[in-house]
């Protein structure tokens, strides 16, 4: 499990939010990928990827 919270350059499919919030909590890539999606439908998943992608640094 990683320490820091990034987007990783290698292994993204749009900014790599969900790639690097996976990373960061040891769990599936595609889990938190769902997630997303789920919560776009119902609620504010894309206010909330794209505050992520704003605030999120990239890795090295």
């Amino acid at each position: 499990m990683s320490s820091l919270l990034v987007r990783p350059r290698r292994g993204k499919i749009i900014a790599g939010v969900c790639a690097g919030l996976a990373d960061r909590f040891g769990i599936s890539r595609g889990l938190v990928r769902l997630g997303f999606v789920v919560f776009g439908l119902v609620g504010a998943g894309e206010i909330a990827y794209i505050i992520a992608w704003i605030i999120m640094p990239k890795g090295d």
